[in-house]
């Protein structure tokens, strides 16, 4: 009896933390079906006002679909270039080792524990100078370059690599294959759920990028979701329930991602490289 009174109070306060973790999105979505009013009384009811906020976003003079299209193009990029790069770093740090690389690896993980705060000054002086390139400032490609290798990226496909099987690159080997064909025509496929789990965390976390976009991008037709919605809640009135169709609408692509690759994404997480 007492077990099932401990399963009870477990239970109990499960699903009490489960739900104030999950009540800031409940609000979110009945704000945006009520007015700015509504919301700022604290107002907690289904309204009518949904289509309205919506129109009212993308109708506005802050171009919202317009924001949306610079962090989709800048998010998949990102998220493309950053696999690429930190998968092959991350697995030539593993399959090739030596003393060398080995120190090249300790002093990249020490690079972790400088804040991008630190390193804003500098990359803005090294992007000014880069004016009139591709990667100059106010440039979508400028908000993508200081991404697309990361050393977080790099530690995560390397202890992933780590489960590889060597013997395979040894049999592709001994078969003739060479070493980028053994990268592109063995490892990536086994490591399919590390691709997945990289690829959420950096578009997500591309997508959601707001200070380094916020120096680097001075147009207003250049802004990404994360400036947008700023410049929402600064206004001298803001609108609320705007605000709220914002954010749920920015939302969406991160959500869609996740469920898709949900299953991928905890495998890869368990360092898990199996077909």
């Amino acid at each position: 009896m007492s077990k099932k009174i401990a399963a009870s109070f477990k239970y109990i306060f499960l699903s009490v933390i489960s739900f104030i973790s999950v009540f800031p999105f409940i609000w979110m979505l009945l704000g945006t079906t009520n007015k700015s009013i509504d919301i700022t009384t604290g107002t907690l009811k289904l309204g009518n006002q949904l289509i309205i906020n919506l129109r009212h976003l993308f109708e506005s003079d802050l171009n919202f679909a317009r924001s949306l299209m610079n962090s989709a193009f800048i998010a998949l990029l990102t998220t493309i270039f950053a696999l690429l790069i930190s998968s092959m770093a991350g697995y030539g740090f593993e399959i090739y080792r030596s003393k060398a690389k080995d120190r090249i690896f300790n002093l990249l993980l020490l690079s972790m524990m400088i804040p991008f705060s630190a390193m804003m000054i500098a990359l803005y002086r090294m992007f000014s100078k880069l004016s009139g390139t591709p990667f100059g400032l106010n440039t979508l490609f400028v908000v993508i370059a200081p991404s697309v290798s990361t050393a977080f990226l790099i530690f995560f496909f390397r202890q992933n690599a780590k489960a590889f099987p060597r013997s395979l690159v040894e049999a592709a080997r001994i078969d003739g294959l060479g070493e980028f064909k053994i990268f592109t025509k063995i490892y990536m496929p086994a490591a399919k759920n590390t691709y997945a789990a990289a690829a959420i965390i950096t578009f997500m976390s591309s997508w959601n990028n707001y200070l380094w976009p916020l120096i680097a991008l001075q147009s207003p037709e250049k802004r990404t979701v994360p400036l947008i919605l700023s410049a929402m809640g600064n206004s001298y009135r803001p609108d609320f329930g705007m605000i709220m169709s914002g954010i749920v609408v920015s939302t969406l692509p991160i959500a869609v991602l996740f469920f898709i690759l949900q299953r991928q994404f905890v495998q890869g997480m368990l360092g898990s490289v199996k077909g």
